[in-house]
């Protein structure tokens, strides 16, 4: 097993290999689909929306993403995990920026961080890579900025905007970010801004030409109601989830379940000294030292 890492995703590129990648948020997920074979993990702070139930990203905090992510830490082997910066964490100057990564990789245990912008950001950039963290970053639709947007709409649909954002792309790069997240853009420009490159982009909403796809996985398993041009979703757990629960309920509410298939049927020894005493005083109330008889 070769682990992931930030020069292996550049590598990745030059040698055409596709890169995966998925977001995740609690230790059972983040285990399967490192099991599963996934590349990179990002706890992006799109648990704001599909986590917290929030209408934007923009409450996420830093201890929300250190939280997160040193709970997916503890479950993961191969893939390279990213903790997202959330916003205001590294747009006041380099030397916040600096801590707030810092504290991500050490109490969050993530081995690289995401940031979002472009020219504006370079400074933080250099400052974190400098510090010897990798940095992801992130162009096009950048949720933090929705505000700023007008609502979460597709970017760089002109030429000026196309060469706008190769420039902040070579200026992430020349900064030394490893690769750059490049989200809700025509696949045009995703291909142009790849092509400029020599570090991998990851496309979510941003056609074929990218270097790797992200996907919200939530979004991807079918368990948001979201419905995204760009999501395709490969299962459709709402639907199997909900039916699930509805079983459950209908077979409490009727007395089928629990059945005796599914109960410690076992008969009650009589270890009492005197069959007169209700209570043994010395019961310790400990009588396995294991859980086997559980399963």
């Amino acid at each position: 097993m070769v682990k992931v890492t930030a020069p292996w995703c550049i590598q990745a590129k030059q040698d055409g290999t596709r890169i995966t990648m998925l977001t995740a948020y609690d230790y059972l997920l983040a285990n399967i689909l490192d099991e599963s074979g996934i590349d990179i993990l990002l706890i992006g702070d799109s648990l704001g929306m599909v986590i917290q139930g929030e209408n934007d990203t923009l409450g996420v905090t830093i201890e929300d993403i250190i939280y997160h992510t040193k709970i997916v830490a503890k479950a993961v082997k191969r893939a390279l995990v990213i903790g997202d910066m959330p916003f205001m964490s590294f747009q006041v100057n380099a030397d916040e920026a600096l801590h707030n990564a810092g504290r991500i990789i050490k109490e969050g245990n993530a081995q690289a961080v995401k940031l979002e912008g472009g020219k504006e950001v370079v400074p933080q950039v250099r400052a974190i890579v400098k510090a010897g963290i990798p940095v992801m970053g992130h162009l096009g639709l950048t949720p933090q900025s929705v505000n700023e947007f007008g609502g979460f709409k597709v970017q760089s649909k002109s030429e000026l905007g196309i060469r706008k954002l190769i420039s902040n792309a070579l200026a992430l790069e020349d900064a030394g970010v490893f690769a750059i997240v490049l989200e809700a853009i025509p696949s045009e420009a995703a291909k142009r801004v790849t092509e400029h490159l020599k570090i991998p982009t990851i496309g979510i909403g941003a056609g074929p030409d990218c270097d790797g796809q992200v996907l919200v996985t939530y979004d991807m398993l079918g368990v948001t109601d979201f419905h995204l041009r760009f999501v395709k979703r490969y299962a459709l757990l709402r639907e199997t989830i909900s039916d699930a629960a509805k079983q459950y309920i209908k077979e409490i509410k009727s007395g089928v379940f629990p059945s005796t298939e599914y109960a410690y049927n076992i008969e009650i020894e009589n270890d009492l000294p005197d069959e007169s005493t209700l209570i043994d005083e010395t019961y310790s109330g400990e009588e396995s030292d294991s859980f086997d008889d559980l399963f």
